[in-house]
């Protein structure tokens, strides 16, 4: 294939099916899309209880671990990237978190200059489709159909684990991703019609009518092909055999946030000690390429249920069939959730002036792979600290691009990142504790009452801790004084032209929850910027800061009695 469009866009994801469908829309460019993976048509996708499924097979997950982490006993951390038409927002949880304001004007402050919170709400709107409709916060008529559960009001695990945190004395909110982005509440999920709202499902597939979009799947991208410092296309191979595309105007780079700098590095362009050593000729010096790897990290929390209302007694394969069978015909029940419904995001001690620890409830005590635990029923809750200071590097181990990267996140390297463990144990221990949850709290699981002491907590976090699968930063967005910054605030590659990263590999920092839904708001923004087109204009409504923040970690308990009637705390600038 030796063929010419104004646009090549590496990577069919959660930025590239968006950029797929703005910058085909007015059907004046003509604009390809490649894609390293096939077709994301498959029911285990769609059903969203099925999550374990697409993120377990090698069809769909380029199935990527770490190097041996030298801060968690050198274990090696499995690093799942998604692989086909919608990436990685085929196969992961589906769990739908913007970030908190704070999170983006901490991007403006280092550098990223026009992606403060008020910049980047306008980019949210236009993305989504709210079940609640359309307000100051929230879209109403954005391709991304976004959701609440299904099951909030049939489980009362759900909602005691909310109740448990006011009880504690922490918000209640009733939209993080709203005025309110710290508290217990309902959590949001890219489910729509019962069906998951991959970005394929949302803005590839309405798009691929269009004559002047080519989706190509199974090219696996080599490198850019380079003209002095110009990106005139790609090289690579399709199905195995070699293709040279050109691009009259730009190649965008939407690979994600392992691969994307996989590509910039293959073409010479990063850091030169690393490209010397693997022999491949330096097109372009960028040190910061592959660096400033961050992530989340989590661990199970988990419970007996001493009541039999957990999901635990639905892990059968009786019960799973007919889940299977109800979603199949109707899109409906428990097949139509990811059962992470409830959730909260809390500051772990005074002086942060937002949250630092997130919460994912789940009424059931059960593996990733959607068997039980154990016998009987249980409760967990997936936690961890959610603003690590570690910081890690992506880098390739071979000019093949068949060959696996080196990965290595240094999680728990910073101090810091160990203390915040230690804080997010004890908390989760006293919220669980509270009289709300006594009905239903059994024993605990793990990490187990005998884990008490701050060595002790160490190690077992240690030997138990895994990722949340949000990796970013490998590309950083800045200002180009910083060494370090790999793209300007347009998410063009610095020194060179006809070439950008649009993929979570631009976030300077890491927000404070699920990186899927900041992804496709790069992408939304990103777009104006390479059609030329103004920005939207800000939106500066206000997000709620405990106006107590630098002295106290929480809210305080509320009076006995006005537990249920707590409401959101009234909004502050």
């Amino acid at each position: 294939m030796d063929q010419t469009f104004d646009y090549i866009i590496v990577g069919a994801g959660s930025a590239g099916c968006v950029l797929a469908n703005r910058l085909s829309a007015d059907g004046k460019h003509s604009v390809l899309l490649l894609e390293a993976g096939g077709s994301d048509r498959n029911i285990l996708i769609a059903m969203p209880t099925a999550l374990s499924y697409p993120m377990a097979s090698k069809t769909y997950n380029w199935g990527y671990d770490s190097d041996p982490e030298p801060y968690v006993d050198d274990r090696r951390i499995t690093c799942p990237c998604g692989k086909g038409l919608g990436g990685t927002s085929s196969i992961n949880g589906m769990v739908y978190v913007r970030g908190h304001a704070c999170d983006f004007d901490e991007w403006a402050a280092l550098g990223a200059k026009g992606w403060g919170y008020a910049d980047c709400l306008p980019y949210f709107k236009r993305s989504e489709t709210w079940q609640g409709g359309e307000d100051d916060y929230r879209g109403g008529s954005g391709p991304l159909g976004v959701s609440g559960g299904n099951n909030m009001t049939r489980n009362p695990l759900y909602q005691a684990f909310i109740d448990a945190g006011v009880e504690a004395g922490y918000p209640h909110t009733k939209d993080y991703n709203g005025e309110c982005g710290e508290g217990f509440g309902q959590m949001h999920m890219t489910v729509s019609g019962g069906v998951r709202e991959s970005t394929s499902r949302a803005y590839l597939r309405p798009a691929m009518k269009r004559r002047n979009l080519t989706v190509l799947k199974h090219v696996l991208v080599d490198r850019l092909m380079l003209d002095g410092k110009r990106a005139t296309g790609v090289s690579g191979t399709h199905k195995g055999k070699p293709i040279h595309i050109h691009a009259s105007k730009e190649v965008i780079l939407s690979a994600g946030s392992i691969a994307s700098p996989m590509i910039l590095q293959r073409s010479g362009i990063g850091p030169c000690a690393l490209l010397q050593r693997l022999g491949i000729p330096v097109e372009h010096e960028l040190a910061g390429v592959g660096q400033n790897l961050q992530d989340h990290l989590e661990v199970y929390f988990q419970f007996h249920c001493r009541q039999p209302v957990s999901l635990n007694s639905k892990l059968n394969l009786f019960s799973k069939f007919w889940i299977g069978a109800r979603w199949f015909f109707f899109k409906s029940g428990l097949g139509a959730t990811n059962h992470f419904e409830s959730c909260a995001f809390i500051r772990s001690r005074a002086g942060l002036k937002s949250p630092d620890i997130q919460y994912h409830f789940l009424p059931a005590a059960m593996r990733y792979d959607g068997t039980p635990s154990i016998k009987g029923h249980g409760f967990q809750v997936h936690v961890g600290p959610n603003k690590p200071k570690s910081r890690g590097r992506i880098e390739i181990t071979s000019p093949d691009p068949n060959a696996h990267p080196s990965i290595l996140f240094n999680y728990l390297q910073h101090e810091d990142d160990i203390a915040a463990w230690r804080q997010c144990i004890r908390l989760t221990r006293e919220i669980i504790s509270q009289p709300v949850m006594d009905a239903y709290r059994g024993a605990e699981l793990q990490p187990g009452l005998e884990i008490q002491s701050d060595d002790e907590i160490d190690g077992w976090v240690r030997e138990n801790v895994e990722s949340a699968y949000h990796p970013c930063g490998t590309a950083r967005m800045g200002q180009a004084d910083d060494p370090n910054v790999v793209v300007d605030t347009e998410c063009r590659v610095r020194g060179l032209e006809g070439v950008r990263v649009v993929d979570a590999s631009v976030f300077p920092t890491v927000p404070y929850g699920n990186i899927n839904a900041p992804t496709i708001m790069v992408a939304e923004k990103a777009a104006d910027a390479i059609l030329g087109k103004a920005p939207l204009s800000p939106i500066a409504a206000p997000s709620w800061i405990d106006p107590n923040w630098q002295t106290q970690q929480r809210l305080g308990a509320p009076v006995a009695g006005e537990l249920k009637a707590q409401a959101s705390p009234e909004s502050t600038s």
